[in-house]
C-alpha cells in the first residue's frame, strides 16, 4: 500500500502503482485512512491527499497525465460536509466532469465505466460536519468525553467564549487528544497510534466505503 501527497506537477507527475486510489483531504486524513486500511488490511491501494478542499480540483485535473492512471480499477474520493454535504458532492462531481469522467449519481453509488469512482462525504453523508465528527462519535462510551464537555461549560461560563458551532467537534477531539498519555498527537497520528477504536459502529460506514472500492 502506498501513502503520498497529491500531485498538481503537470510536469513531473507521480505515478500511480496501484489498482485503487484513496483521496482524502488533507495529511492527517491520509494517515487516518492508511492506519484504517492497514487495519482492515487492505492491500494494492494508494492513498493521497489532495492539499485540502480547496486542492481538490487542480489535484483532479493531474489525473489524466500521471502515469497508471488509466489503469486504475476504482477510486474513492472523501470529503468533510463541513456546512453542506450536497455543496461538497456537487464540488467533487463538478470537478470530475471538468476532465470528462463520469461523475457518480449519488453518495455511496459508483459511476460506470472504468476506473469507477465513489464519494464519501463526512460524517455519514450527513449535511454538515467532518471526520472528527465521527472519530468523537467513537469515543462517546470513554468516560473522559463528559470532562470534555464540562471543560467547554467552564470555558463558555467563566471566560465567556466557545469554539463555533461548526468547528466544535474538533475543538473536542483535540482536547480528549490532550488527555491521552502523548498529547501532542492530531488526527491521524492518532490513528496511528491505535487510539481510535475501529471496532466502533461510528467506523461502519468509512470501512464499508474502503472495502468496497
Amino acid at each position: 500500500m502506498d501513502a503520498v501527497g497529491g500531485s498538481a506537477d503537470l510536469d513531473h507527475p507521480k505515478p500511480i502503482k496501484r489498482s485503487r486510489l484513496l483521496v482524502g483531504e488533507g495529511w492527517e486524513e491520509m494517515r487516518f485512512f492508511r492506519a484504517l486500511a492497514d487495519h482492515l488490511k487492505i492491500a494494492d491501494i494508494q492513498i493521497e491527499q489532495c492539499g485540502g478542499k480547496h486542492g481538490l480540483v487542480p489535484y483532479i485535473r493531474t489525473w489524466p497525465v500521471r502515469p497508471g492512471f488509466w489503469q486504475l480499477h476504482s477510486i474513492g474520493i472523501t470529503r468533510d460536509a463541513d456546512t453542506s454535504a450536497q455543496s461538497a458532492f456537487e464540488s467533487i462531481c463538478n470537478a470530475l466532469a471538468e476532465i470528462r469522467l463520469t461523475p457518480p449519481e449519488s453518495l455511496g453509488v459508483p459511476s460506470p465505466g472504468r476506473p469507477k469512482i465513489s464519494v464519501l462525504i463526512l460524517p455519514h453523508g450527513r449535511e454538515t460536519g467532518m471526520l472528527e465528527d465521527v472519530c468523537l462519535e467513537s469515543v462517546r462510551p470513554d468516560p473522559s468525553i463528559e470532562c470534555v464537555a464540562a471543560y467547554f461549560d467552564c470555558l463558555k461560563r467563566e471566560a465567556g467564549r466557545e469554539p463555533k458551532v461548526s468547528k466544535m467537534s474538533k475543538a473536542q477531539i483535540r482536547v480528549w487528544l490532550a488527555s491521552m498519555s502523548e498529547p501532542d498527537k492530531h488526527l491521524g497520528e492518532a490513528a496511528e497510534c491505535g487510539y481510535w477504536p475501529w471496532d466502533s459502529p461510528a467506523f461502519d460506514s468509512v470501512k464499508q466505503f474502503l472495502l468496497a472500492l
